[in-house]
């Protein structure tokens, strides 16, 4: 091979590479400015100011379940795989105020079975006309013959514009409080929705309140609302946001597309935070929030200064914090059997600890229980408790009525006669 076809074989080589980068930088350039378009073009929805949040302790807006229609749904990142829908009631009625932070649990049908029960986060400030939950399509396991997520699945493939849904009023105890110390956000994932709604809280009705947000996910395409963020950032000198890529793209660039390479961590934070009493609040996968609660713990951030939401019946292990108990009875003793009474079922049995939950208990016995999130945040398994105590693995999202239980979340503290 002479020097000159060498050469020319160079060439092509580096022509194509720098080919192959532009059209990856074109292509992501294009999403962003595809999603940018969807939320500045004419939209169904006229743009509302967001609402002063609800008081901390109120009780539900309504009860049971209330009808909403889809007002409008647009994906929200590259890969297509988040969504958002816009919810508007169909009574016509003003929403009340939520605290940002909170979700929302939807009823969804189900031919010849049982209603599905899931809650999503709602990703947005309050709106007196309008909810927006965004929800990420939960694909089947690789290499597991477990299907893929029931209730995110219904929403991709089957709630359409003009659908209608059942909701019930916005709950959860996590959520943004209304002071004025400032606040780092964490946000893994799918994790971001909680995340969006506080900030765009904060940034409406306390501007000059200080926010950090540190938003992971592993390249450009599952970034969420990332035009948006990159706009408020700018508009915003108080909120500084802050991009951790974990497997950036070829065409992801350091310094525009995103701060930092690698999983938000807490050498991240004390490299960047100032020494300020911040409030975190977190939210993401299990494992990414039991290192960073722990982390902070280790770093001197007191409990109270600490707030997470956890996916799933996963519960947080913390230092120093006593699990949550229902009742003042003394355990039972050793040896003594703990038996569960199914009024309605006519079943007595044998409470046995590695049951898991009450929830647990009754399926493994044929009683039938509605359930829907199984980790006490939507209210679908509450049961009248007869006789005797529970006590709680986690905190509950959902506030029980007094003298019931939720089942998906405790374990028996003595015998108990439950109205199931």
């Amino acid at each position: 091979m002479t020097v000159l076809s060498l050469s020319l074989w160079i060439a092509a080589a580096v022509c194509l590479q720098l080919a192959l980068w532009l059209s990856i930088s074109f292509w992501r350039h294009w999403q962003e400015y595809r999603q940018l378009r969807w939320h500045t073009r004419d939209q169904t929805l006229p743009p509302s100011p967001a609402q002063p949040m609800a008081t901390p302790g109120s009780s539900a807006a309504w009860n049971g379940y209330r009808s909403f229609r889809v007002e409008r749904k647009e994906f929200e990142d590259g890969l297509q795989s988040v969504c958002s829908f816009y919810l508007v009631p169909e009574d016509g009625k003003p929403l009340p105020p939520f605290l940002p932070g909170q979700f929302l649990t939807f009823q969804l049908p189900r031919d010849n079975s049982n209603p599905i029960v899931r809650c999503y986060s709602l990703s947005d400030a309050p709106h007196a006309d309008h909810y927006l939950v965004s929800i990420k399509r939960v694909p089947a396991p690789p290499d597991s013959s477990l299907p893929p997520g029931l209730g995110s699945s219904y929403f991709h493939d089957q709630v359409a514009v003009g659908s209608k849904l059942q909701v019930r009023a916005p709950s959860g105890h996590f959520h943004i409080d209304q002071g004025h110390a400032p606040v780092v956000l964490i946000g893994g994932g799918i994790g971001i929705t909680p995340m969006l709604s506080m900030l765009y809280w904060l940034l409406a009705q306390q501007p000059q309140r200080e926010v950090w947000l540190f938003y992971g996910v592993r390249n450009s395409q599952e970034l969420v609302m990332a035009p948006q963020l990159r706009q408020l950032a700018a508009q915003h000198p108080q909120f500084h946001l802050q991009l951790c890529f974990s497997n950036p793209l070829p065409g992801d660039q350091p310094g525009r597309d995103f701060q930092h390479q690698g999983r938000v961590d807490i050498q991240l934070l004390r490299l960047l935070l100032p020494l300020k009493p911040f409030h975190y609040y977190i939210c993401g996968p299990g494992p990414m929030m039991q290192s960073m609660v722990a982390a902070l713990e280790d770093w001197g951030v007191s409990d109270s200064q600490i707030h997470y939401e956890a996916f799933g019946p996963a519960s947080i292990k913390r230092r120093g914090v006593a699990q949550p108990e229902t009742g003042a009875a003394e355990p039972v003793a050793t040896g003594e059997a703990i038996l569960i009474n199914f009024a309605r079922s006519g079943k007595q049995l044998a409470w046995q600890a590695s049951a898991g939950s009450l929830l647990d208990f009754a399926e493994a016995n044929g009683i039938v229980v509605d359930s829907g999130c199984r980790a006490g945040g939507c209210g679908s398994c509450q049961t009248t408790i007869r006789s005797g105590e529970v006590t709680y693995r986690q905190t509950p999202d959902f506030d029980p009525e007094p003298g019931n239980c939720l089942l998906c979340v405790c374990t028996p503290k003595t015998s108990l006669t439950l109205e199931a």
